[in-house]
């Protein structure tokens, strides 16, 4: 069993992960990940806009899991409610920059809606990302989680690239949302 640990963490080193978590997410577990990640980002990057950017795109993804969350999780292979935000985060780096990787559990009927979202973000250009931030901002709509779809755009805008995802069903209530979100220097 030690020699398979041992060859899982030989495996995470090459692929350069930086962070790997699964499991129940508190307030005060997010900002523990936040300083971890903190601390990761000033030994290996030295470009300090960089390192802010990455630090950005993984406190709105930890946001995004926390507040946004059908608070379910796997237990053998069935999906088992929790008291707790309950969802998978994994940050590596690569040559060409950083990938930040987020999944959750979610509400099925919120999925098109989200989709629709995701989609208008990942047509537009960064002028446009500003102009869509300002004006969502601008119109004072908030979701009960606080959020008017902000987080997702300020993603895009920070990570100066397109929104990775999908979603997949799990029962009748429920899909299992993945975020991929490509950081470059």
């Amino acid at each position: 069993m030690l020699d398979r640990i041992h060859d899982l963490y030989d495996e995470l080193e090459r692929q350069r992960v930086m962070l790997s978590f699964k499991g129940s997410l508190t307030e005060d577990l997010i900002t523990a990940l936040l300083g971890l990640v903190e601390r990761k980002m000033l030994a290996i990057e030295p470009d300090a806009r960089a390192r802010k950017r990455v630090f950005n795109v993984v406190t709105e993804c930890l946001q995004n899991l926390y507040h946004h969350n059908a608070h379910l999780k796997l237990a053998d292979g069935q999906a088992v409610q929790t008291t707790d935000p309950h969802g998978v985060v994994m940050i590596a780096h690569a040559d060409s920059g950083y990938s930040v990787l987020t999944g959750n559990f979610m509400a099925a009927g919120d999925v098109d809606r989200l989709k629709t979202h995701l989609d208008k973000i990942n047509t537009l250009g960064p002028d446009k990302l500003r102009d869509l931030y300002r004006d969502t901002l601008a119109d004072g709509q908030f979701s009960p989680h606080g959020g008017g779809g902000l987080g997702m755009i300020d993603i895009a805008r920070k990570s100066g690239g397109k929104l990775e995802y999908g979603f997949v069903p799990y029962d009748k209530d429920n899909a299992f949302f993945s975020l991929n979100v490509n950081v470059t220097p």
